[in-house]
């Protein structure tokens, strides 16, 4: 009689083959070697990693405890030695190897290259903010360069429905992973930038270890994005995962989800926004219209606008009343510029030599005519004329001169 097997539940083959290595000696101290890849950091401080060679992976985990004592920051491509436990891991079935201590043997070869092209792309100025262009604020269309069957394309069409619904969505569809995968991705950026119908594209694809993100870090993918006249935003992988695209690209986006957010504006936001402005327009509008009319209000009370006749009547008085000054002025200095005048007369009067030789005395000239002031320059014998009110006379000098002094000891 054939006998039968046991049947196990999923659960009792995962706990009896995880009983099986942990009860096997050789698998409680194993050491590996192969290059990290996959690495993600948890919340709470577990590493979670595979180690690969050419042609195979196994799963790894790390656990907090262990990893507070590396001496060194575990990236993907290094190439370390692993010692620890051989696992099932009951839950999900997968294999693992559980961590205990990593010592580094040296960076990946496919790391190494990624840095490499890096450095180069940097010392020729392909990652200078002053070359990125500027994501436009309300795109008329994005485009996307990614996959067609994965999960990105719905991600990103999800995010912009909620965010701007009826905004129009272009997939350029290209491999994301792959061989080919790159010149897919550049010719699918180029195509884009030949039909200039998006105003913006999202380049990328879901996470995953370094050789699946690798096409992004090929010339042929980096090259279109440098080329492209269209703005672009990388969205390749996770927020930890970093290619050469992110840095030639005029935007990251940590995920994909994250750059449909950069890139399509919400409508909703707009929407509140205009209103809020609407709103600010209205009241300035009508803080305006009642000063306006404050004005006008106070302007149509002043008295020239209430009583126009009025003000007529006393623009008329104060003209009058200017002219009469102004007549009594006038006539003021005309009187005085009169009397002013005659006083002048007078004193012209008084001081002319008819008025002079009227009182009295006499205008004595040389023969010459002229006037002879002094009688110290006249000499015995000499001619005059003397000029008197009425007439002239002619005289000449017979005595000699002789001053005041002299003439005043004869008389005594």
């Amino acid at each position: 009689m054939e006998q039968l097997s046991p049947v196990f539940s999923v659960s009792e083959l995962n706990e009896y083959v995880s009983h099986l290595l942990s009860g096997d000696p050789n698998m409680q101290n194993v050491q590996v070697c192969g290059e990290i890849s996959g690495l993600r950091r948890h919340t709470s401080g577990h590493l979670y990693f595979s180690l690969k060679d050419a042609n195979a992976a196994v799963r790894c985990v790390m656990f907090q405890g262990s990893v507070r004592y590396l001496s060194f920051i575990p990236k993907d491509g290094m190439q370390v030695r692993l010692a620890g436990t051989a696992d099932l891991y009951p839950r999900d079935g997968s294999f693992q190897l559980v961590a205990a201590s990593l010592r580094r043997e040296g960076e990946g070869e496919m790391y190494a290259r990624f840095l490499a092209y890096k450095d180069e792309l940097f010392r020729q100025g392909a990652f200078d903010p002053a070359r990125k262009k500027p994501i436009p604020a309300f795109p008329a269309c994005v485009g996307v360069v990614t996959s067609p069957v994965g999960a990105v394309w719905q991600d990103i069409k999800n995010v912009s429905h909620r965010r701007f619904p009826g905004l129009p969505l272009l997939l350029y569809p290209a491999a994301v992973q792959g061989e080919g995968a790159a010149a897919a991705i550049g010719a699918a950026i180029a195509l884009a930038n030949r039909e200039k119908r998006a105003d913006v594209l999202i380049v990328g694809r879901g996470g995953g270890t370094l050789e699946e993100l690798w096409a992004f870090n090929e010339p042929a993918v980096v090259n279109a994005i440098l080329g492209s006249e269209i703005p672009v935003i990388s969205a390749v992988g996770h927020e930890t995962d970093t290619t050469v695209a992110d840095f030639v690209a005029d935007l990251r986006a940590p995920t994909p989800s994250a750059a449909a957010e950069l890139a399509v504006p919400d409508r909703a936001a707009l929407a509140e926004s205009l209103q809020t402005l609407v709103a600010r327009l209205k009241r300035a509008l009508a803080t305006g219209l009642a000063e306006k009319r404050y004005a006008l209000q106070r302007l149509a009370g002043a008295p020239a606008f209430v009583r126009p006749t009025q003000r007529l009547v006393q623009g008329r008085q104060r003209l009058d009343d200017g002219c009469l000054r102004l007549q009594y002025g006038a006539q003021a200095a005309l009187r005085s510029a009169r009397a002013n005048l005659e006083a002048q007369l007078l004193r012209l009067r008084g001081g002319s030599v008819s008025e002079i030789l009227s009182r009295g005395y006499v205008w004595v000239c040389d023969t010459a005519g002229a006037a002879v002031v002094a009688a110290k320059d006249l000499a015995l014998g000499q001619a005059l004329t003397l000029h008197f009110a009425d007439g002239s006379v002619g005289a000449i000098i017979n005595r000699p001169f002789k001053t005041t002094a002299e003439r005043r000891g004869e008389a005594e």
